[in-house]
């Protein structure tokens, strides 16, 4: 075994994280160890910080949207070498086997991922502990390269919020003649909102109140539609070919099905839990209810490409490591534009 230094739960159900030095394992042959360099904050860390009931045998490392640097690689992998720069997202693992995993689309692989922390190493029966931390040792095909041109900082969020909403506007086709909205700018609606604009989609935003105008037009979007405005409501009714529904938070989903065009489609990727839907509001106009969560491994270096390509990374806040909490803590508050990244070279000292 090899030891790293990361930021780990403290306190059960709490933002407080203490550093400490966790155990990698020693590299498989089709293993890649990698120095994370940066490291995404996101809501699922929150999420799974305040779950944490200290009960747990192995210690909880959240992270799980970093770029970083190859040190030292397997000895049967071909595909990367040390030195090389390299992302690593939500998922380091799958069945490989499975309909899903043939069909390129690990994220949905029905034995169940092995997610990046707090997932189970299909191997050894160990907790994965995640990016929080310098190194991350990983399977080779759940490394990506990461192109030249991209900002590591910047490009870490595509690793999560940016495969999310990439996935569904791939899927559904969205390009030049497609109409898209994207309701909630945050981390994912920021997101969205660049990818649809640079695969030449018209793009609104809708938000609650009309003070993103300004940052949804610096993005790239052609207006905005306020969604506490009934009558700019009812005037946008059966606009948009496209919503993605980015807002994290319960919400009722009927008004943002009112604006979808007939045989359009609503993608809910923000709130992920129960929701309640009159299929009346599907019915008229033939309109489709779906929802996408993370990537396959052939999607996420397509999203890598044209990012890279269209020069597109998340709108950041780079702050050194030690700050993890303060990052989570305003990151609850929405105090962020858009996406908090770790600078995880502060674990050196």
């Amino acid at each position: 075994m090899r030891t790293t230094l990361a930021w780990q739960a403290g306190e059960p159900a709490t933002t407080s994280l203490v550093r400490a030095p966790i155990r990698r394992r020693d590299l498989r042959p089709d293993d890649v160890a990698v120095r994370v360099d940066f490291c995404g904050v996101c809501h699922t860390d929150l999420h799974a910080l305040r779950a944490h009931d200290g009960t747990r045998d192995s210690p909880l490392v959240p992270g799980h949207e970093f770029t970083g640097t190859v040190t030292e690689i397997g000895s049967a992998v071909t595909t990367h070498a040390v030195g090389d720069p390299v992302a690593v997202g939500n998922i380091v693992d799958s069945c490989g086997t499975c309909a899903m995993c043939l069909a390129g689309q690990e994220n949905f692989c029905r034995e169940f991922p092995t997610l990046t922390y707090d997932g189970t190493d299909r191997r050894d029966g160990s907790r994965t502990l995640g990016g929080y931390a310098r190194e991350y040792v990983v399977r080779d095909r759940f490394v990506h390269a990461l192109p030249r041109g991209l900002d590591p900082a910047a490009a870490a969020p595509l690793l999560c919020a940016g495969i999310t909403v990439w996935e569904p506007l791939r899927t559904l086709g969205v390009g030049p003649s497609t109409r898209v909205a994207v309701a909630g700018l945050g981390g994912l609606g920021h997101l969205a909102v660049k990818l649809a604009v640079a695969l030449g989609a018209d793009t609104t935003v809708i938000s609650r109140t009309p003070d993103k105008a300004a940052d949804a037009k610096g993005l790239g979007a052609d207006g905005l539609l306020v969604s506490t405005d009934e009558e700019a409501m009812a005037a946008a009714r059966d606009s948009f070919d496209v919503v993605i529904d980015t807002i994290s938070a319960p919400h009722d989903l009927a008004p943002y099905l009112h604006v979808v065009a007939m045989d359009g489609t609503l993608c809910q990727v923000g709130d992920l839990g129960t929701v309640s839907v009159d299929i009346i509001d599907l019915l008229i106009g033939r309109k489709r209810l779906t929802s996408a969560g993370s990537g396959g491994l052939a999607t996420t270096a397509d999203l890598l490409a044209f990012a890279a390509e269209h020069g597109i990374g998340a709108d950041v806040e780079v702050l050194p490591s030690s700050r993890v909490s303060e990052a989570l803590d305003r990151l609850d508050r929405g105090d962020v534009r858009y996406r908090f990244v770790l600078d995880m070279s502060d674990l050196d000292a």
